[in-house]
């Protein structure tokens, strides 16, 4: 019987680009590009040949890593235009794609600046009566006009580039040293180079390849097969070149001619105008291949609604082959500027942190979806997780070795997207990695908190038993008050409904999810069906939560009805036996528009319901609505004589739970509980009462308070439960 649910890795498309057409040549064009040609020779002066084989073998190797997260991706999603920003996206969330697709971008569209820069700077070496930023806008508005046309015109172009490349290194291969020289393995004197790790700046983007072929991934046959096997070949052969040139190179010319001559490989190659070729070849390729590449980025990134809205016609396609002219039109216009204002040794340092960046969160990506193996993930090319992070340290540490303050500022660079992507909530259809890793480490916790109370350690878990949250709004805003998202909280409605289908509980649920987050309160909720909201209630807090982190403390509403009492007082006592602390809010309609500035807390001693009484007044006054708000203990006293010894107690108690109370001790006299309460607390914002523990009479005896309290605007009646020693929780 086959499986309904097996995912698809790449539908075959037989009109997209074949492997070596869209992923070997247009990556292997942009590795052996005009970093090789220009820059090659002032690397192995710098650095010397050890120094140049370790450059290259440590670039190369966090490339090939990143290839691997990039092979395990690819082939376990159907990836679609985009490329590697699609990968981050759909793994790790809109968020943390959006911000790294955005720096990839900005990478790629300064890699059409720093390849054209390129082949100025080599035009002028020959014609030097020419402008270079005249140069570099011609060639970018040359490349431009071949990417508008077609991606398919576009790879017919590169394979005679890639003949060029060819010649161009056989001609260097069989050149002749232009001066006498010994291998340099150090390369020129301190005073004469620049530090290993500016080198290493200089040349990482000649590594950077694999995102051209990746991104171009909306255009490929089979993305899942062509980008795995392209990018590897590609950065196989390309290891291979750069690992050669530098023995060629520092057995050709000596250490000050490599740093000094950018066209050094034109001396030394036996026919020096092939050179000429290749360079001229391998930028413009290399422009190209950025150029098709950038605005594929652009375009997913507008179609998935991460850039602004008034960007949002980047994401249109253009004819049957859904080219993004729109997005290469913006990116002229955004690389002709970097041309302008910019220089090749000051575009490609800028260029590695993007890069750097890009592949560093891949690599996350791909580590983090191995160590949480969701059953989603199951991709046929498999990595195993160390080697994904270990290219994500690689990058890491390249970049701090080679800028920490450049470092900073992508990070912040990187992070200021990310949040500003986070504030705009935006809708998508996919799921990230972010809830697999947030279930993984709860699933840690629960395990370690284990069932045993700590009072160090404890917090009010709510379960607000709103009904129509609408409709009893105060129960839930006062709740909040005491979470201030320090706690769970959890508001409950029991819905009375016959036959309620479980998809309208499910859609009553992510409405009243709704209606909170939009009055800033973030909350779990639970809508359960039930013959009567008693029983409902009954069930829910004897079947609702998780292990430890089951809610600890019911919140209710006052019943108004009193044919509703014998079950009002029953579902009490049931939440009682059930070691649950109760709090039973009566408040003012207008509650959120009253004052908050003065708490009533009605003292019995520390045993029974005080210590979580002065814990909870202690919470509120926490929070921002009630942070003005005084809190004043009142204690009952028959006499002077009974005032004076309890007031010493009192006083190193308050001390003691390190609190900014005051008190007061009223003498009793002639006059009953009740009326000291109606007369003291008059004019209190909230009062603070203790319950007495349920028991037969507990309906007379809630009628009873009722009453007596009639007169009080807004009260909180609390009943300890649970069975912790709040006093511990105190002091």
């Amino acid at each position: 019987m086959g499986n309904k649910n097996k995912k698809t890795v790449s539908p075959v498309k037989s009109s997209g680009l074949s492997t070596f057409a869209g992923v070997f040549t247009p990556s292997i064009l942009t590795i052996l590009g005009v970093i090789m040609y220009l820059r090659f020779g002032w690397v192995v002066g710098n650095v010397g040949l050890l120094g140049s084989l370790i450059i290259v073998s440590l670039a190369t190797s966090i490339t090939f890593l990143t290839s691997l997260s990039l092979a395990a991706i690819a082939t376990d999603q159907q990836v679609k235009i985009g490329g590697a920003y699609y990968m981050i996206s759909r793994s790790l969330g809109i968020e943390s794609g959006g911000a790294v697709g955005i720096s990839l971008y900005l990478a790629q569209a300064l890699s059409v600046s720093m390849y054209t820069v390129g082949f100025a700077e080599s035009i002028v070496e020959v014609f030097p009566v020419l402008n270079e930023k005249l140069i570099a806008v011609s060639a970018i508005l040359f490349v431009a006009g071949v990417a508008l046309v077609s991606a398919k015109a576009a790879s017919r172009v590169q394979y005679f580039i890639l003949i060029a490349i060819g010649i161009s290194l056989i001609s260097l291969i069989f050149g002749s040293p232009i001066e006498s020289t010994e291998i340099e393995l150090w390369g020129a004197s301190p005073e004469n180079s620049v530090p290993f790790w500016v080198v290493f700046a200089v040349f990482f983007p000649a590594v950077t390849g694999i995102d051209v072929g990746v991104n171009m991934s909306g255009d490929l046959k089979d993305a899942g097969k062509s980008i795995p096997k392209g990018t590897f070949l590609a950065v196989g052969v390309g290891y291979v070149v750069y690992m050669v040139l530098p023995v060629i190179l520092a057995t050709r010319a000596d250490a000050i001619s490599l740093v000094e001559d950018p066209m050094i490989m034109r001396r030394i190659a036996f026919w020096g105008d092939a050179i000429l070729i290749g360079v001229w070849g391998a930028t413009l390729s290399s422009a190209l291949g950025s150029t098709m590449a950038a605005p594929r980025v652009l375009q997913a990134l507008a179609r998935d609604g991460v850039l602004p809205r008034s960007m949002a016609r980047l994401g249109k396609g253009s004819g049957k082959e859904n080219l993004p002219r729109m997005g290469t039109i913006f990116t002229l216009i955004f690389t002709i500027t970097a041309v302008l204002l910019g220089d090749l040794n000051i575009i490609a340092p800028i260029l590695t942190m993007f890069f750097l960046t890009a592949y560093g969160v891949l690599n996350i990506s791909a580590g983090v979806e191995n160590i949480l193996k969701s059953p989603s993930f199951r991709p046929r090319f498999k990595v195993h997780w160390f080697f994904s992070l270990l290219g994500a340290a690689g990058c890491i540490s390249a970049m701090i070795l080679i800028n920490p303050l450049a470092t900073f500022i992508a990070a912040i660079f990187v992070f200021g997207i990310f949040f500003w992507i986070k504030r705009r909530n935006l809708e998508k259809t996919w799921g990230g990695v972010g809830r697999g890793i947030r279930l993984s480490l709860i699933r840690s916790s629960l395990m370690q908190l284990g069932e045993v109370s700590d009072p160090k350690n404890w917090r009010p878990h709510f379960l607000v038993l709103s009904g129509a949250p609408m409709n009893r709004w105060h129960l839930i805003a006062m709740a909040n008050s005491f979470v201030q998202e320090k706690a769970i909280m959890t508001v409950a409605t029991i819905l009375t409904e016959k036959d309620i289908h479980k998809k309208r509980l499910i859609e009553l649920e992510r409405h009243t999810r709704e209606f909170l987050s939009k009055k800033g309160i973030y909350s779990l909720v639970r809508i359960v069906p039930a013959a009567n909201p008693y029983i409902g209630a009954k069930t829910m807090v004897d079947h609702y939560g998780l292990g430890s982190l089951a809610p600890n403390t019911i919140i209710l509403g006052d019943t108004q009805e009193e044919s509703h009492l014998p079950d009002y007082c029953d579902m009490i006592h049931y939440f009682y036996r059930s070691q649950r602390n109760i709090m039973i809010f009566d408040m003012e309609d207008d509650y959120e528009a009253n004052p908050k500035q003065k708490i009533d807390l009605w003292w019995g001693g520390l045993k029974l319901n005080g210590a979580l009484m002065i814990v909870m007044a202690h919470l509120l006054q926490r929070s921002v609505q009630w942070s003005d708000a005084d809190l004043t203990i009142k204690m009952v006293v028959r006499n002077e004589a009974a005032k004076i010894r309890t007031e010493k107690n009192l006083i190193e108690m308050i001390e003691k739970m390190r609190s900014n109370a005051s008190y007061k001790f009223i003498i009793a006299g002639d006059r009953n509980f009740p009326e000291i309460l109606a007369e003291s607390s008059r004019k209190a914002d909230l009062v603070f009462l203790g319950l007495k523990e349920p028991d037969d009479e507990y309906v007379d005896y809630y009628k009873k308070l009722k009453a007596n309290t009639s007169s009080l605007k807004n009260k909180i009646f609390v009943l300890a439960g649970e069975d912790i020693s709040f006093e511990d929780v105190l002091f």
